[in-house]
């Protein structure tokens, strides 16, 4: 596959929440410890992957969280 010419630099996913999960993610932007403090050194290829891996996190992250909902048993409306 053909590398994807970037004409401006990627921006960090940073949305100023910076808070950890309780797998070691930040709640905001999904990098690791180690993403966020290297991002500045990383290549524009490396910051492509850890975009990819903080959507693939965020997408599961998501799906857990709607599997959990659905086991919770619904009181069926009055109205």
């Amino acid at each position: 596959m053909a590398e994807q010419l970037e004409f401006f630099p990627l921006q960090s996913p940073c949305r100023g929440i910076c808070q950890t999960d309780e797998r070691g993610f930040c709640r905001g932007c999904m990098r690791s410890r180690e993403e966020r403090f290297n991002w500045q050194q990383f290549s524009n290829a490396q910051k492509q992957e850890v975009l990819r891996l903080c959507r693939q996190r965020l997408l599961r992250k998501l799906r857990a969280n709607r599997s959990s909902h659905d086991e919770e048993p619904q009181q069926p409306s009055l109205f």
